[in-house]
This record gives C-alpha cells, sequence and structure tokens, in this order.
C-alpha cells in the first residue's frame, strides 16, 4: 500500500498457506477466488476493511516454499527478493470480500475479489489479473495478514466512505461490519455500469454510484462528487481509499473545506496511475493495483 494513515494491525502476521477452492467471474472488470484449505484455521477475521499480502505462485510452488516467514518486513523483503526470477512469487495486496467461517458441510472460506486489467488469452492482462482469470482449484497461494486501515476508534455511527473501484471491496467489509444503526454515504468511481457490484449495507448509508469515462482519470469523479455532497453531521469517521490522488487530496478537501478532523480520517493509497508494482523480470506485463 501506499500512504496509509495509522493501520489497524493484526493478531498474528505469519505465513498462510492457502488453497484456491474455486473461481467465479462477477462482472467484466471483476473476479472473485475463494480460498482456504491447508491452513486456513491460523487466519482471525477482523472484519471491516482487513487486507493482506497475497503471494502468487505464477513461478510454481517452489517460490511459495523459499518464502521468508517475514516477508512483509524490511529484511523479510529483500529475502523475498533474493529467490531467483522465474521462481519468486508475485507479492500483491488485497482486501478480504468476506470471510465465512467453518460450517458442518465445508471449511472456512476467504472471498478475494479482483480487478481485472487486460486479458489472459491474448496476453494483455498483468500478472496478478492472469492468475486471477486462469487459477484453478488446488492452486496454492500465502498471504499475510495485515489488519486493518479502517479504525473502527474512529466512529462506526456515522461515516463518509469514498473509493474507486479497486477500494470497492474494502468498502463493501466495511459497511457488513458496521452496527445497523450506522448513517452516512458511501461513494464509488467504476469503470462501468456492470463493475457496480451491490453490497449489504446499513439503510441509513445512502450508496453513490459513479461511472467514469473511459479517459477520465480513475478517482476524478468521485473526488467531484464528494466535493458536492451533503455530508452526515460532524463527528463523522471518513474513509478515502483508491488511486493515491483521491484519498491525498480527499483527506486534504475534507479538513480544509469541510472542517473535518485530521483524527477522524482513515485513508489509504492502494495504488498510483502510470506505475506498476514491481514484478520479476520473467513475469513483466501491464500495471497491476491493489483490490
Amino acid at each position: 500500500m501506499a500512504q496509509a494513515s495509522r493501520l489497524v494491525k493484526p493478531e498474528t502476521q505469519g505465513l498462510v498457506h492457502l488453497k484456491v477452492l474455486r473461481r467465479e467471474p462477477l462482472s467484466p472488470h471483476w473476479m472473485r477466488v475463494t480460498l482456504g484449505g491447508a491452513e486456513i484455521g491460523k487466519f482471525r477475521a477482523m472484519g471491516y476493511d482487513q487486507w493482506f499480502r497475497l503471494f502468487l505462485p505464477l513461478g510454481g510452488d517452489e517460490g511459495l516454499d523459499r518464502l521468508p516467514a517475514k516477508a512483509n518486513k524490511m529484511f523479510g523483503y529483500l529475502r523475498y527478493l533474493r529467490i531467483p526470477d522465474g521462481v519468486r512469487p508475485v507479492m500483491r495486496n488485497y482486501t478480504v470480500r468476506a470471510f465465512r467461517p467453518a460450517a458442518d458441510d465445508r471449511g472456512a472460506e476467504i472471498d478475494v475479489d479482483f480487478v481485472l486489467h487486460g486479458s489472459a488469452e491474448d496476453g494483455t492482462a498483468g500478472p496478478a489479473s492472469r492468475w486471477a482469470q486462469t487459477c484453478e482449484p488446488g492452486e496454492s497461494v500465502v498471504l499475510i495478514d495485515e489488519g486493518l486501515a479502517f479504525n473502527p476508534e474512529r466512529g462506526t455511527d456515522r461515516v463518509v466512505l469514498v473509493a474507486d473501484e479497486t477500494g470497492l471491496p474494502a468498502i463493501a467489509g466495511v459497511c457488513a461490519s458496521l452496527p445497523a444503526h450506522a448513517t452516512g454515504l458511501a461513494v464509488i468511481e467504476v469503470p462501468t455500469t456492470e463493475d457496480a457490484l451491490e453490497f449489504a449495507h446499513p439503510a441509513g448509508v445512502r450508496v453513490q454510484w459513479i461511472v467514469r469515462d473511459h479517459d477520465v482519470k480513475p478517482g476524478t469523479l468521485a473526488l467531484e462528487a464528494l466535493r458536492a455532497a451533503s455530508l452526515p453531521d460532524a463527528p463523522f469517521h471518513a474513509y478515502l481509499v483508491g488511486e493515491q490522488s483521491l484519498p491525498t487530496e480527499g483527506r486534504r478537501l475534507l479538513v480544509n473545506e469541510r472542517a473535518a478532523p485530521k483524527e477522524l480520517v482513515s485513508f489509504c493509497g492502494y495504488w498510483r496511475v502510470g506505475a506498476a508494482s514491481p514484478t520479476p523480470k520473467a513475469q513483466l506485463a501491464s500495471a497491476e493495483v491493489h483490490s
């Protein structure tokens, strides 16, 4: 993740080995992959916008077996980078779209929604998009829990939630964890009408979908909507995520123009236009983003 407010740390941060259970296309730009099995019992669900580092075996399972225990920390990350190109797993950041505890007829499951960029068939997809479009049940992945960017201690009664499509799973997770009496506004910008995936939310939280034109920078219209919005009575907890200009400029707007206290704004830049996440040379493709 790029710049962010103080995060809520998870209970544990060790490697969690999981298996792909299934995948399901949701819309032109969304693919849901359900994970479970293996070490799912080590995962501690926190609700809200719980996010994690996901390691994808695009170089085979050997790379997953060589992951250092703290690959998300400085020295562990340096060890991760020493895994040979072509074997090193691709690392990306994702959000828990939904967690289902074990039931009588199945084990616990984690849904992860991937924003798709390009096509695996014609070779235009980035490495994570390509994996999400082609993974099969039984494939291995590894995750490291990173906790929450939405700090519920800043308030859950009145909220203002703003995101581009990469933040849709996070906003859906936050809304699923809010109390039923919560009120507020959720502004979500998406690339097509079909990508406006409905989600459960408190009756008092109004959801505003914005569909942008192809040539408009992601986050631009969400910011315009935030500037024009009728906001809840103060104090409210604001949560801004997506292309890094959205949380940066949105936070400035709320604090300077709408008198929102800085300490009640949770924010995180997931990605930046024109910048790809580091990818081994053998796996280079178009830019990928967090979703």
